[in-house]
């Protein structure tokens, strides 16, 4: 009896000496099946690819179990992020109106090549929807962005540019370069190819390098209505003309005309011998002091700073400087004393919503509150820009970011607070129907005159 073993030939005499098959047309495919394992039939080829490519299933799964058992930190940093539905303000944290996907143009991640994945690793989940400012390297950034963009979303980074007013400006004043250097493509409309295929890869990147502040989340709508408003039967170069021309206006209209007529008008709410007094130091305070002593008013101030940002030190060696006598404290420390003796207790905000309360730099909800208790007057300074007619606030955990400068695993700071609307007497905005100062509930009703001046 011959024995065929894992498909080896049967010697040569055996097989001359095999008797003839009963059919001689299959003579040929028993001696390829049989004799010649180089030569196989459809079926034995189809079986060996099944059998191959099981094979490298397997071994992905080998080498996939290996990789998991290697680096068993990455599923916790993971767990600790709370997943990667993070908002977008425009104000809110994260992706405004649900999560982006990362833009196109990145290079993968890994395990421990980015320092803000390995520090959020320690923030506990139920912080974990509280954005944070990350620094991202011009070479990961997507191909379309602008460099014009590019600049101006590192210094958002790295806090070179910090208020929302400022990064206002410079995103505004990014977006006029792009728009001055745009081309629409052949068979397609400038306003219908701009905003998705151009401007969006923009806004994307600046809210990827820090949260998109209130002041830019607005300023960034009216110029996608304006450009979705062109009309695409008007010339290309007419229509950028136009919108370049609405965004100088913005500029002028709602920062630079705002801060004078803001200034303006709560200087008029300086009397002679106030102790003014304030905390920080914000750009619109800074502009009514001066405001207020180039009329003439002797007054003096009381500037209680943040401890870790030490903005106020500027400001009391500005207003030193203009001969307005300053007390100057470093911290909180001692906060009721200090707010007995003001007259009036001026503030500046980031943003006020819908419902009134005020979002501002950390420390100023504990001032206003104070403030208030002292039956001080409590003024608020904030430009319309900043106004968020369709949110609420109600704390200070939902419209914040977290402070990259000062964060551990153990502990980290918050760079913004949350001011209820009944500790504010009244806000003063560049509108100035009933006096410029309103009281905080009146936001609402603001923003319609502002938009139909036939309201009465």
């Amino acid at each position: 009896m011959t024995t065929e073993t894992n498909g080896a030939a049967a010697p040569k005499d055996a097989a001359k000496n095999a008797p003839a098959p009963a059919n001689p047309s299959t003579a040929p495919v028993a001696a390829a099946a049989g004799t010649n394992p180089e030569k196989l039939t459809p079926a034995q080829l189809k079986a060996k690819a099944k059998a191959e490519k099981a094979a490298r299933r397997a071994q992905v799964k080998e080498n996939r179990a290996a990789v998991v058992a290697a680096e068993p930190a990455k599923k916790e940093g993971a767990d600790g992020k709370g997943g990667k539905g993070k908002g977008k303000q425009d104000g809110q944290p994260g992706q405004s109106k649900g999560h982006r996907p990362s833009m196109s143009g990145r290079r993968p991640s890994f395990p421990g090549t980015e320092k803000e994945k390995d520090v959020r690793r320690g923030i506990p989940q139920c912080f974990s929807h509280v954005p944070m400012a990350k620094r991202i390297p011009t070479s990961e950034a997507h191909k379309d962005v602008h460099p014009a963009v590019l600049v101006v979303g590192q210094q958002m980074a790295t806090f070179a540019i910090k208020d929302s007013i400022s990064r206002l400006e410079a995103t505004m004043l990014a977006l006029r370069k792009v728009i001055e250097s745009y081309e629409t493509p052949e068979g397609n409309s400038l306003s219908r190819h701009l905003v998705p295929h151009v401007l969006n890869p923009q806004i994307e990147y600046l809210t990827e390098c820090r949260p998109m502040c209130f002041a830019m989340g607005n300023a960034i709508r009216l110029l996608k209505a304006k450009i979705n408003s062109v009309d695409i039967n008007d010339p290309e170069d007419e229509a950028k003309e136009d919108l370049l021309e609405w965004i100088d206006t913005l500029i002028k209209e709602r920062i630079n005309l705002a801060h004078f007529v803001i200034a303006r008008t709560a200087a008029d709410l300086i009397n002679k011998g106030d102790n003014i007094l304030t905390y920080g130091r914000h750009r619109l305070v800074e502009k009514t002091l001066l405001k207020a002593k180039e009329t003439g008013k002797e007054f003096s101030v009381t500037i209680v700073d943040d401890p870790y940002d030490r903005g106020g030190l500027v400001l009391a060696k500005s207003l030193r400087r203009a001969d307005i006598p300053v007390l100057y404290s470093p911290n909180l420390g001692g906060l009721q004393l200090k707010v007995a003796t003001a007259t009036n207790v001026l503030l500046g905000g980031e943003a006020i919503f819908a419902n009134g309360s005020l979002n501002a730099a950390s420390g100023t909800a504990d001032v206003a509150m104070a403030g208030r208790k002292a039956s001080a007057k409590v003024t608020i300074l904030c430009e319309t820009i900043n106004f968020d007619r369709e949110r609420v606030s109600v704390d200070s955990l939902t419209y914040n970011e977290i402070d990259p400068e000062r964060y551990t695993a153990d502990s980290f700071r918050l760079l913004f607070d949350n001011t209820q609307d009944k500790y504010i007497t009244g806000v003063v905005t560049e509108f100035e129907s009933g006096g410029g100062n309103s009281p905080a509930q009146a936001i609402l009703a603001l923003l319609r005159r502002q938009e139909d001046p036939l309201i009465a």
